[in-house]
């Protein structure tokens, strides 16, 4: 594995909603060449932090954006000041949706993760060919280069999107509830793939989870919200703190 660079840092930010706080003056910092989880009840705000993250959290109200942009840091850069272009060569996403577009081919899906790079028609040379290729080889599915995606189980489907996000050759990459519509098989798999992308290719990858038992055992540290406060602490560390056993075995506030 190679030595750890900060990706991601948190200083002090505040996330929430109308008068609703989710996080309250949070820092952490999430390394290249590590796989962190990122736990917490439903409803405290885990895809609210990631959408805040890569950019994209639209439920802010403007004055107070650029504030909290302005405590978000990408490879020590506050996000605010990163332009959109430049943001899409830092960061890719991995959302929750299942795409199911016929007559797609998975190629195509992947070859969407080069869009930063091409020109202004997008077309894709031989180099962005070869990216795509390469994406799809990493994570198992090159011989579905041709396949329609509609023809895709959930779990080849997700690796697809994961391809896609390889693709756009970034160094962070966020996941929001990657293991949602997978049983526990190819949870695991699709997990200890991240894990080796994250130390192979010293990638800062974040997802969100409600899967404990992946999260310890397959994860490099975990992040855990727990209203309004975020701990970010390595595996080990974390399952020895205290902090998973009470937020969830204790009852919730009816």
């Amino acid at each position: 594995m190679q030595a750890t660079t900060d990706m991601i840092r948190l200083k002090e930010l505040t996330l929430g909603y109308g008068q609703r706080i989710l996080l309250e003056k949070v820092s952490a910092t999430f390394a290249a060449g590590q796989l962190t989880a990122l736990l917490g009840r439903n409803g405290t705000g885990k895809s609210t932090l990631l959408r805040a993250v890569s950019g994209l959290e639209t439920r802010t109200r403007e004055k107070h954006r650029l504030s909290m942009e302005q405590k978000i840091l990408l490879q020590g850069i506050p996000l605010a000041q990163i332009p959109q272009h430049q943001r899409a060569a830092t960061i890719a996403v991995v959302t929750t949706e299942r795409v199911r577009i016929s007559n797609l081919s998975c190629k195509d899906i992947v070859a969407l993760g080069r869009a930063p790079y091409t020109n202004w028609i997008g077309s894709m040379q031989k180099e962005d060919e070869a990216i795509v290729m390469q994406s799809l080889e990493q994570v198992g599915m090159a011989s579905y280069a041709n396949r329609s995606i509609d023809t895709l189980s959930d779990g080849e489907s997700q690796r697809i999107m994961i391809a896609r996000a390889l693709a756009q050759t970034t160094p962070i990459i966020l996941l929001d509830e990657p293991t949602s519509f997978l049983d526990i098989p190819n949870r695991y798999e699709l997990c200890s793939l991240l894990a080796r992308l994250a130390h192979q290719e010293n990638k800062c990858i974040l997802f969100s989870t409600h899967e404990l038992d992946i999260a310890t055992s397959l994860c490099d540290s975990i992040a855990l919200i727990d209203t309004p406060n975020l701990y970010h602490l390595p595996a080990a560390a974390m399952q020895k703190s205290g902090h998973l056993d009470r937020l969830f075995t204790r009852k919730p506030i009816l």
